[in-house]
């Protein structure tokens, strides 16, 4: 917990399960530093209450009826870029987790976190930390290392080793503090 001084981050959850979503937002509600300002139920209700209530943070889920997460989250950014938007969802499967991150997500969460997990990972987006699991962040390096040249743009291949060390340091969930201790930067 922190000092009642700091300011709240102000979260928008939108998950189409009600049980879940009053669950998430109480648990979130739980922590000082926290407060839910809106809930959604599809993609759609999210935009619509990103603009009304401008959060801090979006938590959203990418499979939702009608406009889903992803489509909000494109529509968000398009609009809003300054919002934070971590997914949260049970899909552990890479198409979903590269288009979240191409429609402008920062983060992309399991819901088998434990709920201490999430609150410290949602913290971690106001410290310019990406949440991520190191399993996640293993799967993207992978990604990065498959792609080919073919499309004309960068691959993991012409990264300088400095840049490797950074990425592997990701991976294996390095915080941001570890990874300058063992870069030596600030």
């Amino acid at each position: 917990m922190t000092s009642q001084s700091q300011e709240q981050i102000r979260i928008l959850v939108a998950d189409d399960h009600p049980l879940f979503r009053k669950g998430i937002i109480y648990m979130l509600n739980s922590h000082e530093d926290m407060i839910v300002v809106g809930e959604a139920g599809n993609g759609d209700e999210a935009l619509q209450l990103a603009r009304e209530l401008m959060p801090d943070l979006v938590l959203m889920d990418v499979q939702m009826p009608g406009c889903n997460g992803l489509e909000a989250t494109r529509m968000i950014m398009k609009e809003m870029p300054y919002i934070k938007i971590v997914m949260l969802t049970f899909s552990d499967d890479n198409h979903n987790l590269f288009e979240a991150i191409k429609s402008g997500a920062q983060g992309y969460l399991l819901k088998s976190l434990e709920p201490e997990e999430l609150a410290d990972m949602l913290r971690g987006v106001f410290r310019d930390e990406a949440p991520i699991s190191p399993t996640t962040a293993s799967r993207i390096l992978r990604e990065f290392s498959r792609q080919t040249r073919r499309d004309g743009k960068p691959s993991v291949r012409d990264l300088t080793p400095r840049e490797v060390e950074l990425l592997r340091l990701v991976a294996n969930g390095a915080s941001n503090k570890e990874i300058a201790d063992e870069l030596v930067v600030t």
